[in-house]
């Protein structure tokens, strides 16, 4: 008898496009049996959007509704509708959204559009649609941000935006590399993708736990460019990995994620702070973000290219220019790792510490529930937008202040010491 070594096949696509879809359903939205579901997908998510559907109807889904949208209906907006058009949203569409929520569904999206999509449109009406579009999304924005409902994102490859992340390879190739980058940073090509994903939020609870335990004040990074306190809200709690939304379910909002964080006081940052990767925004890669806060506002602010972007961004309203999260990420991460720009939040984020200009997570506080007044007075930030960019590097070190003023080592050249 001849002895061997049994090797795995390794996973077909398929199969691990079927992974993702229960990963979505039960470790990322931790879906209840007898509960909605509100998908929103573009038209070239359609393969996984139908698996997620199928893995949210055997969870026990009770009604799977998916909204569809397409880069090229957006493109013809932009090309042929009149300039007061950019002004408009459909709150009739984003009520009943927030109706849905405030019924009990749950809120899936699939991430991966375009990143380039309106890098040749006009940035003012790009940056008005966007405004009309916040402010008319607000109310169900809220019951997310507040964690009222659980919900979850989860990313699925499309041909343009593999094509601006490895715009040096064929079609086909990118597209492929750039699903593999997203099993493998979503962990669904883990040999048990639920037991990898258990033993990865452990970790994110150990570590929000020691945050939560050290209740320091206010957080300082430094690094090439940067010297920054960024003040902590009043009660403030670490959040991050696994969370239990105020309707009980239990998930992870996003898929994938190597993030703590919570809320800074939106008057207390202070200094001058360096990005540390490009930011994607509304169609344009905004490089070398520089600004400098005072009193918690951004009173200066600099990039090497899509500097208009960014002033339009910061001035979309007086908190779009105040902080409304702070997170810490290892430097040595899967996503780092893999040395690639995503050019989406989703990945970019959890690869790098990062801060968010605008609204502020209410959920990120000791006690619960907070009215909109008792949140003002412990400095949570407001604004229509929500916008990380990534602060972290292998040279950044980050330290704890406690409220006497020491300051304790967290981080040293991105890695954590406590």
């Amino acid at each position: 008898m001849n002895d061997h070594v049994s090797v795995s096949a390794p996973l077909a696509f398929e199969a691990k496009l079927d992974r993702l879809a229960d990963l979505a359903v039960q470790v990322g939205l931790g879906l209840q049996r007898g509960q909605e579901v509100v998908m929103t997908a573009s038209l070239e998510h359609v393969a996984l959007a139908r698996r997620i559907t199928e893995a949210a109807y055997r969870a026990g889904a009770s009604l799977v509704t998916t909204l569809f949208h397409d880069d090229r209906a957006v493109l013809a907006r932009y090309r042929l509708a009149a300039d007061d058009a950019f002004d408009v949203a459909p709150a009739w569409l984003f009520d009943g959204m927030a109706a849905a929520f405030r019924g009990g569904a749950a809120r899936l999206a699939i991430v991966g559009d375009d990143p380039m999509l309106l890098a040749q449109e006009d940035a003012a009406r790009v940056a008005r649609a966007n405004k009309a579009r916040s402010k008319a999304y607000r109310p169900a924005m809220e019951l997310i941000t507040t964690s009222a409902i659980n919900w979850t994102l989860v990313a699925g490859a499309t041909p343009a935006w593999a094509r601006a992340v490895f715009p040096e390879m064929d079609e086909a190739a990118a597209v492929a590399r750039l699903w593999d980058a997203i099993f493998a940073a979503s962990r669904a090509d883990a040999p048990d993708p639920v037991a990898a994903w258990a033993a990865h939020n452990a970790a994110l609870v150990a570590r929000r736990a020691m945050l939560n335990e050290r209740r320091y004040a206010a957080l300082r990074f430094t690094g090439p460019g940067t010297d920054l306190v960024v003040g902590l809200a009043d009660g403030h709690a670490w959040s991050g990995g696994v969370t239990t939304a105020l309707n009980g379910a239990t998930g992870n909002p996003n898929i994938p994620t190597e993030e703590v964080f919570t809320t800074p006081h939106a008057a207390k940052t202070e200094g001058v702070v360096a990005a540390t990767k490009p930011l994607a925004y509304q169609g344009t890669l905004i490089r070398d973000i520089r600004v400098r806060f005072a009193g918690g506002v951004i009173v200066e602010a600099s990039a090497s290219t899509g500097q208009d972007v960014l002033q339009r961004m910061i001035d979309t309203d007086e908190g779009a220019r105040r902080l409304g999260e702070v997170a810490l990420v290892p430097a040595a991460n899967p996503i780092a790792a893999t040395g690639i720009l995503f050019l989406n939040t989703l990945f970019d984020e959890n690869a790098a510490s990062h801060i968010a200009l605008g609204q502020a997570y209410s959920k990120c506080f000791v006690d619960q529930d907070l009215t909109e007044a008792e949140l003002d007075a412990r400095g949570a930030n407001r604004s229509l937008i929500h916008v990380d960019w990534m602060i972290g590097s292998p040279e950044t070190d980050v330290d704890g202040i406690d409220a006497e003023g020491r300051a304790e080592p967290l981080m040293r050249q991105g890695a954590w010491v406590r």
